[in-house]
């Protein structure tokens, strides 16, 4: 589904973002990516549907090169990707509804988007993505009026009627409280089971990557420095990922 093959990021600065990162992410995996600060979490997810440029090597989404693509092929692919932020991206003042119809602006003309035209089809599927996170009672809210877990659910719904094959989410629960956060975690997993979708998640909480991630892969400096399943994921080896002790900040504290 999605190939690295010896991919590498050197910001303005000189920073090396990545280095040389050769990886395959196969289709329906939930993936989860770890590390430090500055480990190079973020820039390998933005890479992918490149919100970031690489510097050097190719990344393949389903064979096709996004590296090399531009204009109308570009956004084809992009529109295969459903992007959730850590700070929702929505449009504050405009209904959860119209925030969702935004994941298909890329199946339209500019105009029609900008104008607010989809048609009954899109409505229907962005109100099938509501129910799915149970969130359609606030169809007609405003953005501004929801709470965070609220609005990371709407994210969620965006990138479903956007009917993406992969969803990228950079550090979607680092803004949440730990109840909340294992809500939206678990919308994201049972997304991946039902649907299939491949899905790929920045964590710093080390507990939520074991419990939901069907593999793991640990950052450090720009390189990957472990990948393989949950089972493999033990203390020692995120001791070896974090250059470090487990700190208590990194685990998710859920009072019941």
């Amino acid at each position: 589904m999605i190939e690295f093959n010896n991919v590498s990021k050197t910001y303005p600065n000189g920073v090396k973002g990545l280095n040389n990162i050769n990886l395959k992410i196969e289709e329906g995996e939930f993936v989860v990516i770890v590390g430090l600060s500055g480990a190079g979490k973020s820039t390998l997810l933005r890479s992918i549907n490149r919100l970031i440029e690489i510097s050097d090597g190719e990344i393949l989404i389903e064979g096709k090169s996004i590296t090399k693509a531009k204009g109308s092929e570009l956004r084809r692919i992009r529109r295969d990707i459903g992007m959730i932020f850590q700070s929702f991206n929505l449009v504050k003042r405009s209904s959860v509804l119209r925030n969702v119809l935004s994941g298909r602006v890329g199946y339209h003309s500019t105009l029609r988007t900008i104008l607010g035209l989809f048609p009954k089809e899109d409505v229907n599927l962005a109100f099938d993505a509501l129910e799915r996170v149970n969130i359609l009672e606030k169809a007609y809210s405003r953005a501004t009026e929801l709470s965070g877990g609220q609005q990371q659910r709407v994210s969620i719904a965006r990138a479903l009627a956007q009917e993406a094959k992969i969803i990228l989410a950079d550090e979607p629960v680092a803004s949440l409280d730990p109840l909340t956060t294992k809500q939206v975690m678990n919308d994201l997993k049972r997304i991946n089971q039902e649907l299939g979708i491949t899905t790929i998640v920045n964590l710093h909480f080390i507990d939520l990557a074991r419990e939901y991630a069907t593999r793991i892969i640990g950052l450090r400096a720009g390189e990957v420095v472990f990948d393989g399943p949950v089972s493999e994921a033990t203390d020692e080896k995120f001791s070896e990922i974090y250059g470090r002790p487990i700190m208590k900040d990194e685990l998710l504290e859920v009072e019941v």
